[in-house]
């Protein structure tokens, strides 16, 4: 196999380029997004939004926002798309879902809002078994306000206040939310994944695949808690992120399946 001779040449090309395809998603508007540099969540919510328009959703799609970083992403979406208040998107997202029961709706928050000031509001609409999609975009830390812990901050990760890392005797220990889910009855499917590299992403559209089938098809809450990286607010470098996050979050918070009601063995 012979390979093509590369030609270096100061003249213009004899023949004009030309646009092999559009790959801007169509739920996306292009343009630049105001998150930080090596933020993990803009690739998390890209896929959720394009798995809608795979699935054919998108006319009868509804996304609720929580507060945090990724509010801000929220303009780029062309979806039906309504803001919470802290904590409360579940609570939103299920008048949404009453209300419109052929509806496919998402619900986007961070580990402070879900955990820290909306634990009850996650808690109560999966034991209620309402049919919707909530994904919860875990980096450990408070991002918008700054960098400090959250409750599912890993024991030893450094944040604006826990210089020294988190400790048990200090701060207890933290919370696992897909973990805690699963054991809830209302939860038909239940996973977590991260973004750190193409593997992961690729792997985390074929659990946002599932969890929208799951919801269409009315078996109860689907929950996806995906990793993220924020380095800014772990203090390491942009590059160094992806590590950070495979080597101390996903240590703790385990990347996989963890309920699957359509699956009978349990996998």
């Amino acid at each position: 196999m012979t390979s093509t001779p590369v030609v270096i040449s100061n003249r213009p090309p004899e023949r004009a380029g030309r646009v092999v395809d559009d790959f801007a998603p169509n739920l996306i508007i292009p343009g630049e997004h105001e998150l930080c540099p090596g933020c993990g969540e803009p690739a998390a919510i890209r896929s959720a939004v394009e798995i809608i328009d795979e699935l054919g959703f998108t006319s009868r799609a509804a996304t609720v926002i929580g507060i945090g970083c990724y509010t801000l992403f929220s303009p780029s979406m062309k979806l039906e798309t309504l803001q919470a208040l802290h904590g409360r998107a579940p609570s939103l997202a299920t008048g949404v879902k009453r209300m419109r029961p052929d509806s496919i709706v998402l619900t986007v928050q961070g580990d402070g809002d879900m955990v820290n000031e909306g634990l009850q509001e996650i808690i109560h609409t999966a034991a209620r078994g309402e049919s919707i999609t909530c994904i919860m975009l875990n980096n450990g830390v408070f991002g918008e306000t700054g960098g400090q812990m959250t409750s599912t901050t890993v024991l030893g990760q450094r944040t604006k206040t826990t210089l020294e890392g988190r400790n048990v005797a200090d701060h207890g220990n933290p919370i696992q939310m897909a973990k805690l889910l699963a054991g809830i009855d209302g939860t038909a499917y239940v996973a977590r994944a991260a973004t750190n590299t193409a593997g992961e992403v690729a792997r985390l559209r074929r659990m946002l695949t599932k969890a929208f089938q799951i919801q269409d098809q009315g078996l109860g809450l689907s929950f996806i808690e995906i990793l993220t990286m924020c380095p800014t607010g772990w203090f390491v470098d942009t590059e160094d992120a992806p590590d950070y996050l495979r080597d101390n979050l996903a240590e703790v918070h385990r990347i996989g399946v963890l309920k699957d009601v359509t699956q009978t063995d349990g996998a």
